[in-house]
């Protein structure tokens, strides 16, 4: 497994970023999910197979179900061998998603996941935006609180999980990360990736496999997988699933010549 620094952070994640959004929600997601949850035997046999591969880096959030809640079982003593990055602005309850970008929520967000993830530090949080980025920030407060807690040392690293090329390019100043759309399909966050580059701001890709439907062909899955992997300014790369066989498949791309 290939490492890169995540911008000037100081902090080294693994290419491949492991994505777990179906390890506690099963409702709203881009496609549907008929299964029940995955046992908490398969999760850790699947973290098993994450840490042998040299996977590092769990993405997660308040707004994916029961998620914070079983990585922070799963890992106990375990959690210095990963990099955590959650998210705070979004939490998902009774089917939808409600949104709140006060430094108070984001703040009361941050201690929560500490307690769900069983640990006494974060090293990534994200806005997980709604869409507003403009607004997220320039009116809300929400990544100055998350500067204080960075300087308090509850958190190594923050940023914005945008939705467009003006949030993204307007939040890499204030920002340590960002997270970014782009696929071999969904290109228009180049711009955002070259200008984060520029600023040493890390960049996490979101939707590298246009949410799974460039998974199904392993052809296609190759050419999507390398075409991100191959863009300059790119950490790591988010990808979820539960599937150890498909968790193997993503990363042998990253083993693949160039």
């Amino acid at each position: 497994m290939q490492y890169r620094e995540l911008g000037s952070t100081g902090i080294r994640v693994s290419l491949l970023g492991l994505g777990t959004v179906k390890f506690g929600r099963r409702e709203g997601l881009a496609y549907p999910i008929d299964a029940d949850l995955p046992s908490m035997r398969t999760l850790a046999e699947l973290l098993d197979v994450a840490h042998d591969i040299g996977v590092n880096l769990l993405d997660t959030a308040p707004a994916y179900g029961e998620s914070e809640s079983r990585i922070g079982e799963l890992l106990a003593a375990k959690r210095n061998d990963w990099v955590l990055c959650t998210k705070v602005g979004e939490t998902f309850a009774a089917g939808r998603s409600t949104y709140d970008f006060s430094p108070e929520h984001a703040r009361a967000s941050v201690l929560r996941s500490l307690a769900r993830l069983r640990t006494d530090r974060l090293d990534v949080v994200l806005v997980h935006s709604n869409g507003d980025d403009t607004d997220i920030i320039r009116r809300h407060g929400t990544l100055e609180m998350l500067a204080a807690l960075k300087q308090q040392g509850v958190l190594r690293a923050f940023g914005l999980s945008h939705k467009s090329v003006a949030g993204g390019l307007l939040a890499i100043p204030h920002c340590d990360v960002v997270m970014a759309t782009l696929s071999a399909t969904q290109r228009d966050e180049l711009e955002v990736i070259a200008h984060a580059r520029a600023h040493g701001c890390g960049v996490l890709v979101k939707k590298a496999l246009d949410s799974g439907r460039a998974a199904a062909d392993p052809a296609q899955l190759s050419r999507a997988l390398a075409f991100v992997r191959d863009t300059t300014g790119v950490s790591s790369i988010v990808i979820g699933t539960t599937d150890s066989a498909h968790l193997r498949a993503n990363a042998a791309v990253f083993d693949e010549p160039r």
